[in-house]
């Protein structure tokens, strides 16, 4: 298999092109939390290790961060600017670099080193690949992909037990674009097979949405609000590769 869930990690690989996907890293979210009275240490120490060990271990060349680098919106905290560069320093000295922004990453200029690529919200097409964060329609061109990555909604499944007691776990969810609402929507002819991986957060402090139990109203995202992905029908792994089934199975 071409694309596979790194066991464990909120993070994928594609293996044909060496290329490592994590998405919703919300760097700073400690400042927000301290304003809150909750002292947390400054993940991106953290998230350094974990990403250096995820590069090491499957080898990859590019790392794809699909969007919310960073927290604070609008504006940029004091803790972002001192924690954003040193990460990315890091990381584009061992691999390239590239971000699709997200609806959190404004600011950026200044934190992000001249060798990282950061492209818009419409997102980027490698080969046969699109990337983009969710919170706005994707480029025309990546269409004609036969793979989406998407992050954005910060997908978990919630499980309650017979006592009430609640339990919430990250997972991907793998779908398939509807290929009519598509060509409507773009005014286009042939697309690719538009298979889609929506990735859980890689700051789990940053919190999530469990698809289990969202209602209609809360969907984040035009590709879901204009039902060009029925959540229903797709599938949702955990992050240690357990398939739970189609979301529409579950209990609501």
């Amino acid at each position: 298999m071409t694309i596979k869930f790194v066991t464990d990690y909120p993070a994928a690989f594609i293996t044909e092109k060496k290329i490592l996907v994590i998405s919703d890293l919300h760097l700073g979210i400690e400042h927000e939390l301290y304003e809150k009275g909750i002292v947390i240490h400054p993940q991106s120490q953290k998230f350094q290790q974990i990403l250096g060990e995820l590069i090491e271990l499957t080898k990859a060349k590019t790392l794809v961060i699909l969007g919310d680098l960073k927290h604070e919106v609008p504006g940029i905290s004091l803790r972002e600017e001192r924690e954003i560069p040193k990460l990315l320093s890091y990381l584009t000295e061992r691999v390239k670099v590239i971000l699709t922004k997200g609806n959190h990453d404004t600011d950026l200029k200044g934190l992000t080193p001249e060798s990282m690529q950061v492209v818009d919200g419409k997102g980027i097409r490698i080969g046969n690949y699109g990337f983009f964060h969710g919170h706005a329609w994707p480029s025309k061109k990546l269409m004609q992909c036969d793979y989406l990555f998407m992050g954005h909604l910060q997908p978990s499944v919630e499980f309650v037990d017979d006592f009430g007691y609640r339990m919430v776990e990250q997972v991907w969810v793998k779908g398939k674009l509807d290929s009519e609402t598509i060509k409507k929507k773009y005014k286009i002819d042939k697309v690719g097979k538009l298979n889609i991986v929506i990735a859980p957060s890689f700051n789990r402090l940053a919190g999530s949405f469990p698809v289990n139990k969202i209602l209609k109203e809360q969907l984040l995202g035009p590709l879901l609000t204009n039902k060009a992905l029925n959540l229903e029908k797709s599938k949702v792994y955990l992050l240690d590769g357990t398939y739970l089934g189609l979301i529409g199975k579950f209990e609501k």
